[in-house]
């Protein structure tokens, strides 16, 4: 054990203290997020509104893509994939990567994090919506549904099917590509993050579950939070919670 400790940044104390954190947050924004009142009426009439602003602003593109997708006959079932596998798969491993081999970003990182969930709460609560795939009537389908065969119905109390504003996905990728290409040592490896977030947005329309709006508010959270992190944390405990430009910050970390 003392060996891995010394192995470990700030040792396995703080691995500890990270762990809890993320996932006592985690599991709190995903309860929270679950345990809504019925929105069903203000999500619907939210949906129509956002259709109604994007095809007055001329980006209503969701059917198209979705369809474009789907016309492939196999591009549907890909972003499927990437949509129930990467988002978690991707974050955690890269979030382990950061802390591990770039520790003093870490704690920046985290907060953004942090902030982005409480965000998205508010965005939950305030304005429900309806994703596409709940639309039909407008050419959409669920095409998650139906690749894994598993309906809405049967998912639990920890699923808001009206948690489309903002987007987290998108936010996520973004409070991810964009810290790493800033550390990224390798061009090719700047390159690799520069398409994920694009990616990831392409994802998330082609498969019903979000709105270009979504997208755009949830790269606004994305802003946001790290805005809130470098001009709020950072300020607050600069030796820990700054985006350290040397090497690895002091062991005080939190």
């Amino acid at each position: 054990m003392d060996a891995i400790s010394r192995r470990l940044p700030n040792g396995a104390l703080d691995v500890l203290r990270q762990i809890v954190l993320f996932c006592g947050a985690y599991w709190l924004y995903r309860l929270t997020r679950g345990m809504v009142y019925d929105q069903t009426i203000a999500a619907f009439t939210h949906a129509h509104d956002i259709v109604n602003l994007e095809r007055s602003t001329h980006v209503f593109i969701e059917q198209s893509v979705q369809a474009w997708a789907r016309s492939t006959g196999f591009l549907d079932d890909v972003a499927s994939w990437m949509y129930i596998n990467s988002h978690f798969v991707v974050t955690t491993c890269t979030l382990a990567y950061v802390y591990l081999f770039r520790n003093e970003h870490f704690y920046f990182v985290r907060n953004m994090f942090m902030v982005a969930m409480g965000l998205a709460l508010i965005g939950y609560v305030l304005y429900p919506t309806a994703p596409p795939r709940m639309l039909p009537e407008l050419g959409f389908a669920d095409t998650v549904a139906d690749f894994t065969g598993i309906s809405e119905s049967s998912v639990g109390a920890l699923f808001n099917p009206f948690a489309a504003v903002p987007s987290m996905h998108v936010c996520f990728a973004l409070m991810l590509s964009v810290p790493m290409i800033r550390m990224a040592r390798h061009g090719w490896v700047k390159v690799l993050w520069c398409f994920y977030a694009p990616l990831v947005t392409f994802v998330v329309i082609a498969t019903g579950n979000h709105w270009v709006f979504d997208a755009v508010t949830g790269a606004m959270v994305a802003a946001v939070s790290a805005l809130a992190a470098q001009t709020l944390f950072a300020r607050a405990r600069p030796h820990a919670w700054a985006w350290h430009q040397g090497l690895a910050a002091p062991a005080r970390a939190g």
